[in-house]
């Protein structure tokens, strides 16, 4: 069968941020540039929670792009980031390790521009035998018909579209596994939009939880 028929684990997937970069980011005109932001930071968190492998890279960070976002790099406290000159991150022999160093074969793609920087290595890795999804709401490009072109080109390379809370859900899968069950729903009560606010109101007006307890309490699988 193959994997894009399957449904992915913590165990089988790693997670890639590309370019997080102010630079890159001032040229995002598909989407809502702070909403990019929390999105991004919402899936690193939840990727460290299930012990998701994650690889960040960067381009020409000190001539021309800066810094990863520090609200990615605070989630990943002393990782190395894979510094590049490539527009295309498959080229950079130092992505392909950290790559494969994380033995994984279904990457959860992410990154700035959707149109370059994250179709390139999507298509040249899809042909390399990795299954990709791209989480399309922490990807932006320079206008929305470069994001849905670019969409539109990684899908039909073999590429399979998702969104964060999509993303993040499927390494939940069920509500009867409780080990990431208090620390996911604290994370979606912070950063989750809507979905966040029905958990607050779940855990303080149905289960009667103290309002805005710092750490949420187990609560039965009919509130969600």
């Amino acid at each position: 069968m193959p994997d894009y028929h399957k449904l992915y684990t913590p165990q089988d997937s790693a997670v890639v941020f590309i370019d997080m970069q102010p630079q890159m980011l001032f040229g995002v005109a598909s989407m809502d540039r702070a909403t990019l932001i929390n999105n991004a930071t919402l899936l690193g968190k939840a990727a460290k929670e299930f012990n998701v492998p994650v690889v960040l890279t960067a381009v020409e960070t000190e001539s021309f792009s800066g810094y990863v976002w520090p609200q990615l790099l605070d989630v990943f406290p002393g990782q190395q980031v894979v510094e590049r000159s490539s527009m295309n991150s498959w080229d950079d022999l130092g992505f392909r390790k950290a790559v494969e160093a994380t033995g994984r074969k279904n990457i959860i793609m992410t990154g700035l521009w959707t149109e370059v920087c994250v179709t390139w290595p999507t298509i040249e890795m899809l042909g390399a035998g990795y299954t990709i999804y791209v989480v399309e709401d922490c990807c932006g490009a320079t206008s929305l018909a470069a994001h849905e072109a670019a969409l539109s080109r990684m899908v039909q390379a073999g590429a399979v579209r998702l969104t964060t809370i999509a993303a993040l859900l499927e390494w939940q899968r069920d509500w009867a596994n409780r080990e990431h069950y208090n620390a996911l729903m604290g994370l979606l009560k912070q950063q989750a939009g809507a979905y966040g606010s029905g958990i607050e109101y779940a855990y303080t007006m149905v289960h009667k939880a103290p309002q805005s307890a710092q750490k949420p309490q187990a609560v039965p699988n009919k509130a969600h």
